[in-house]
């Protein structure tokens, strides 16, 4: 089968749709959900972002401690996103096969990685809490970019969708995506990324 026809992405309504990732010919595995809680007054309080490298064990300690230190209000509200970090955390270093991981969380309103790239890590898991998803190309596409051609679509994660992107140390032809571009707009999104550790770029 030509390398244009198979499987780019894969996507299902529950987290067992991450495990697509291990497929050669999957590139991004998609887990289609809604945003699990409410960001209430979070964004417009503007808090700082998060980035820790962790042993598992102490992941749900040290994100709640550094989400105080970032300015997310207690609660509720934060401990639920403590618990879907640490769930999302679990089922990337699963599928990764490690044990320690990094994790960014930013308050992000400008176009950040805004040109089509692939990641230097095996893999990544990338989800958007509010504002706009992950964008994404076809290989088809992506060849076009690298000859400096327009992409014919531009694909996009929804809100709450769970990403793992294939990256450039694995096996096989990568993601290539980029973050929305969003400067000028007033959106403001909140974005969790996790690599194994030790490989972010």
């Amino acid at each position: 089968m030509d390398v244009q026809t198979l499987p780019r992405m894969i996507d299902g309504p529950a987290p067992a749709a991450l495990r697509a990732i291990q497929r050669p010919e999957c590139q991004l595995a998609v887990w289609r959900r809604e945003p699990p809680f409410a960001i209430g007054e979070w964004l417009a309080g503007k808090p700082g972002d998060v980035r820790l490298t962790t042993a598992l064990p102490d992941l749900a300690r040290r994100v709640d401690g550094a989400l105080g230190e970032a300015g997310f209000a207690g609660g509720a509200p934060r401990q639920a996103l403590v618990d879907d970090v640490t769930d999302l955390a679990e089922h990337f270093a699963a599928l990764a096969g490690t044990r320690a991981v990094e994790v960014r969380l930013s308050a992000v309103e400008t176009n950040s990685c805004r040109k089509f790239h692939a990641d230097w890590v095996t893999m990544r898991l990338i989800t958007t809490y509010t504002g706009a998803g992950t964008q994404w190309v076809t290989p088809a596409d992506a060849e076009r970019i690298a000859a400096g051609q327009e992409p014919l679509a531009i694909r996009a994660l929804a809100p709450g969708d769970v990403g793992i992107f294939r990256g450039r140390l694995a096996a096989g032809r990568p993601a290539v995506h980029r973050s929305p571009p969003i400067a000028g707009t007033g959106m403001r999104r909140l974005l969790l990324v996790i690599d194994p550790a030790g490989e972010a770029d």
